[in-house]
């Protein structure tokens, strides 16, 4: 690098970007001592850019001295342009499924302590249970909350669970039970549940999986049954088309399927 490339040089963002860096291939955490000795610093220099980032909840605290990452630049990145191309190969998928199903269907992202709707599809008919782009749900009572949650690895829930804490200032208050839950959900594939929002609703939800074989994202259908119409599939047959699409689109995700 030539003076005249440094000249714009901003030394504070720059030590920021360094700890973001560093954290980012360190499983576990590090102290600040640690992180000075690495970047070859003082540790004093670091103490007050540390309790930024934790502060806008990019860093975390692990036992009370260990420094580590959060999710939040991933939830960032989520929400950009990857969810934009997400969403614009799904479409076509998700109008067949609705089709398919007779019922109203979206995908849903982790971003910030939340699940986020980030693309939706209405039932071809004239009832359906539909959410907004851009509506935000609970991670621990609903259906895609617990898919965005069974299919990450244990250390990365354990984030989203601290990031969900920060956000609703409290704690999860999850128990054994739920945890237990999510390794089933993992096991079969899929969850099914009553919805905890509204009566007479049940939440069918698969994960999209990465090329890193874990949910980027949910695909999700709030199940009613349709008097109406006799002929439309039956809950057993709409999971097995729910099934079918997340498979598809975690085909264009870039996961490579089991032969």
């Amino acid at each position: 690098m030539t003076p005249d490339d440094d000249k714009y040089r901003a030394p504070a963002l720059d030590k920021g970007l360094d700890i973001l860096e560093l954290l980012a291939g360190i499983d576990g955490g590090l102290t600040q001592a640690e992180i000075a000795k690495r970047m070859g610093r003082n540790a004093n220099e670091f103490y007050r850019m540390l309790d930024r980032l934790v502060r806008r909840g990019y860093v975390t605290r692990l036992d009370g001295d260990r420094y580590s990452l959060t999710l939040k630049l991933f939830g960032l990145a989520q929400l950009h342009a990857p969810v934009r191309r997400l969403a614009s190969y799904a479409t076509p998928l998700m109008r067949g499924l609705a089709e398919e199903s007779r019922q109203a269907n979206h995908v849903v992202v982790f971003d910030r302590g939340a699940a986020v709707v980030v693309a939706q599809q209405e039932a071809p008919g004239y009832f359906g249970i539909s959410l907004r782009v851009g509506a935000h749900m609970g991670l621990f009572n609903t259906g895609s909350g617990h898919v965005l949650l069974a299919f990450r690895p244990r250390d990365e829930r354990a984030m989203m669970i601290r990031e969900y804490e920060s956000a609703n200032e409290g704690p999860a208050g999850q128990t054994p039970e739920f945890f237990a839950r999510l390794d089933q959900i993992r096991d079969r594939g899929y969850e099914m549940m009553p919805s905890a929002q509204t009566a007479g609703v049940v939440n069918l939800s698969v994960p999209i999986m990465g090329a890193d074989g874990n949910a980027i994202a949910a695909l999700t259908i709030p199940y009613i049954t349709l008097i109406n119409l006799p002929a439309a599939p039956d809950i057993s047959a709409t999971i097995q088309l729910l099934q079918k699409t997340g498979r598809q689109l975690s085909e264009l995700a870039g996961h490579e399927l089991a032969a």
